[in-house]
């Protein structure tokens, strides 16, 4: 237990019987929270984590041929609820965590009582009767940039992931997450990110999720929420006011609003 505390840098807080876990995207850690947990610590038990090679994970725990995949991450998840003897949880996932905690509980549904996706895309590339937002060019041209130069990459696309360019104090702050993050991790991630094709999964799904879908998302438009949404069993809709990819940050007290409300329901 303590290894996996310790390699995930896990923290729990909160009073409440049932817990929610929070699972950051691509490029963050737990701090990309720091605006939604305070309204839930009262009548929740909160835990956050980072993935490992995320934020202040044991990054020597870190290997490249385990991350991958998605897989990786989801054995992270997997082993924090064993770790932590929780079940039932309320699994909240922003971006490429929402895909992590649905093969997670596909995996072990019996640790997952409800799952929170926000902007998740089960996959990136455009296909055939899809449209995910990217050609293989654009991916391939990202990883280049990514390659040369990781600062230049993460000071020119976080404001453009997280929109609201009339407040650019959003975009320094994701920024400043993406500039602390290990470049040889996040050229990974992302890698395995944006190459997943995870549709098949959705089906597959036997536990209740809410989509939390925003417009103006360039890494997850409104198609692919509407997709995630008729393609998964069980799975509530709702588009937020919130524009840009990361709601969470951007608008904490509209996203605080739709998670508890479907949390609450029956």
């Amino acid at each position: 237990m303590e290894s996996i505390i310790k390699r995930n840098n896990v923290k729990v807080i909160g009073n409440g019987d049932q817990v929610i876990l929070f699972a950051h995207g691509f490029g963050c850690d737990q701090n990309a929270w720091k605006f939604v947990i305070n309204a839930f610590t009262d009548d929740y038990k909160v835990v956050l984590f980072d993935y490992t090679g995320s934020g202040r994970s044991d990054i020597l725990q870190y290997n490249a041929v385990k991350y991958s995949k998605l897989d990786g991450y989801t054995q992270d998840i997997l082993d924090i609820c064993e770790a932590l003897e929780l079940k039932d949880i309320v699994f909240v996932g922003h971006s490429v965590s929402s895909i992590i905690g649905i093969l997670a509980a596909i995996q072990h549904p019996k640790y997952f009582s409800k799952l929170v996706l926000i902007g998740p895309s089960p996959r990136y590339l455009n296909a055939e009767n899809y449209t995910g937002g990217f050609e293989q060019q654009d991916l391939e041209g990202l990883f280049e940039f990514m390659e040369s130069n990781y600062l230049g990459w993460s000071s020119a696309m976080a404001p453009v992931i997280i929109g609201n360019s009339d407040r650019p104090e959003l975009g320094e702050f994701l920024t400043s997450s993406f500039c602390s993050t290990n470049p040889d991790v996040a050229r990974d991630f992302a890698r395995v990110t944006f190459m997943s094709d995870n549709r098949a999964d959705l089906s597959k799904l036997t536990v209740s999720s809410l989509t939390l879908q925003c417009s103006d998302d360039i890494l997850a438009p409104l198609t692919v929420g509407e997709y995630v949404h008729l393609h998964t069993p069980g799975n509530k809709f709702v588009q937020l006011a919130a524009t840009g990819h990361c709601p969470h940050i951007s608008e904490p007290e509209e996203t605080i609003s739709a998670i508890r409300s479907y949390i609450q329901q029956n």
